[in-house]
């Protein structure tokens, strides 16, 4: 079977939302320019098709823990989450509760993590040293996301976009993990991952800060 223009950035995009990433999160976790993977570039000013080079699948690859021989499974649609631990590859990031998170003295007001109370753990590296993951606690997350479940999230992560999965904390302490609706320089609204709760609207100033989730261990 002849490898399709569309095939090879259709198994681009897969790879990214595998790992709970958009096309441009992927990019830039592999250190190139965040808009490589845009639909605009992947055909020239001129309508040709542009494909992606041996070294920028590489590079997505590594970042994600993956290897090439998930590239057949990609290109006919299949997807099978996760990273794969790699000897060599790993860093270690803070873990802690959502409970715990919703404390004082766990996170600077950007949210990034602080102070002592963090178990570390081992993780795939994905290009972004200011990754760290919460455990799950309770049913408000499911069924996408369950009790004990491991987010991975980074605070870095810009360019948030509608769809995008976020841990938002309020500046009550709340902490959650919800769909992103809408941003605006004003409002956030944030669709519940579980139809039991509702949505939830909320002042941008009652928001401290908002971290992209990249991915899951289920």
């Amino acid at each position: 079977m002849a490898l399709k223009h569309q095939d090879i950035w259709r198994a681009i995009d897969l790879l990214a939302e595998s790992h709970g990433m958009s096309a441009s999160g992927l990019a830039r976790a592999a250190g190139l320019d965040p808009t490589s993977f845009n639909p605009s570039k992947r055909v020239t000013n001129d309508g040709r098709a542009r494909w992606p080079s041996t070294e920028t699948l590489a590079k997505i690859f590594q970042v994600t823990g993956e290897t090439f021989d998930k590239l057949p499974d990609l290109l006919r649609g299949e997807v099978n989450n996760g990273p794969r631990m790699k000897k060599g590859s790993l860093q270690k990031i803070p873990l802690i509760g959502c409970a715990q998170a919703g404390q004082e003295g766990y996170f600077d007001d950007a949210g990034f993590p602080v102070g002592s109370g963090w178990e570390m753990i081992e993780f795939p590296k994905m290009g972004d040293p200011s990754i760290y993951a919460l455990e799950v606690s309770g049913n408000s997350m499911e069924p996408l996301y369950r009790d004990g479940d491991i987010l991975i999230v980074s605070p870095t992560a810009e360019n948030l976009r509608k769809g995008d999965r976020v841990v938002v904390r309020t500046q009550k302490g709340e902490v959650m993990a919800k769909q992103l609706n809408r941003l605006t320089q004003s409002q956030v609204t944030l669709k519940s991952l579980n139809e039991e709760y509702d949505d939830i609207i909320l002042p941008r100033d009652a928001v401290q800060w908002l971290a992209r989730i990249l991915w899951v261990s289920q």
